[in-house]
């Protein structure tokens, strides 16, 4: 399933958007008649939104991430035993394939004779591991992955999968870690077609994207145990900064990340304050206890709200 998002249209069609409610209709299902009320669901936010600043699309803006934490981050909840929605910028970091190269095709093989292709050895073990570990996992049917460009496409996705999970109460998850865009134009403010640079200096007044974690929090999916992130340059605002977005949106959870520190520790701050929490030298990515921290939170969460029972 794609979406067209590339020129032509910026927003989901009618279509696309019911393909993305069929696919999170159709993985849901499976994941409740599975029989096992112990299982748990996280939908995993990942990489940046773009803003079309035309109907038909040439110029936008970007909010830039690499994806790196919510691909690492996937591959952390699959272990513990989640089912993941991977909702995902097109072209950023895909789990089970993040010590791949830049450009793996181009970079992973090599021409063998006439209309033939190889893997280089050096890179065979590399290759084969993400092959085998992504493929494993969309197989067993614990892995969706849903990607978007806009930030049209991420709202409406979002939107679509959280209404779809609410059934799972607190054994759901969100872990809103993409990084989406504050401002935007609103569509009836787009010109249709490219803007020229021949006519000048540019002014263009940004709207503020509407705030989907209240919605998320209080009427789309109110029982989930709900994480979000905040990152700042300014290490002296950034506790204040996560302190007020748990408060205002009613996080469960909010991961306060410094830019020049964030792939080495986390400040993660709760309504009982606040944890640091830092990987070893045992551990490849901070993401690992990350994980295991949150999921602790969770099910004291699960735990406090009696029983868990899903509404199929």
């Amino acid at each position: 399933m794609k979406f067209q998002t590339h020129v032509s249209v910026v927003i989901p069609t009618a279509y696309e958007i019911f393909s993305v409610s069929f696919v999170v209709t159709v993985f849901n299902p499976d994941f409740v008649a599975s029989g096992n009320r112990a299982s748990r669901m996280v939908c995993i936010t990942s990489g940046g939104t773009t803003v079309p600043l035309e109907r038909k699309c040439v110029r936008f803006i970007d909010n830039f991430s690499s994806g790196h934490r919510g691909a690492a981050s996937t591959e952390c909840f699959m272990k513990a035993g989640y089912s993941v929605i991977f909702i995902n910028r097109r072209g950023t970091a895909q789990p089970f394939c993040r010590f791949l190269p830049e450009d793996p095709l181009l970079t992973c093989f090599e021409p063998a004779g006439d209309n033939l292709i190889q893997l280089i050895p050096s890179h065979a073990v590399a290759v084969q591991k993400a092959v085998t570990e992504y493929h494993s996992a969309l197989n067993s049917g614990h892995l969706l992955n849903l990607p978007y460009t806009t930030l049209f496409e991420y709202l409406e996705i979002l939107k679509i999968v959280s209404l779809s999970l609410r059934q799972l109460q607190r054994n759901c998850m969100f872990y809103l870690a993409a990084a989406v865009s504050d401002f935007y134009v609103p569509w009836q403010s787009m010109v249709e077609h490219k803007i020229q640079s021949g006519v000048g200096p540019m002014a263009m007044e940004l709207a503020q994207v509407p705030k989907m974690l209240m919605l998320l929090r209080h009427l789309w999916a109110p029982e989930a145990f709900c994480v979000s992130f905040k990152l700042e340059t300014d290490v002296k605002i950034l506790i204040k900064k996560a302190q007020a977005a748990r408060e205002k949106y009613g996080m469960h959870a909010v991961v306060a990340n410094e830019l020049e520190t964030r792939k080495q520790k986390v400040i993660v701050v709760t309504n009982e304050g606040q944890v640091l929490v830092e990987k070893d030298a045992s551990q490849a990515d901070v993401e690992i206890p990350l994980v295991d921290f949150l999921i602790a939170q969770q099910t004291s969460y699960i735990e406090a709200g009696g029983a868990n029972v899903l509404v199929v």
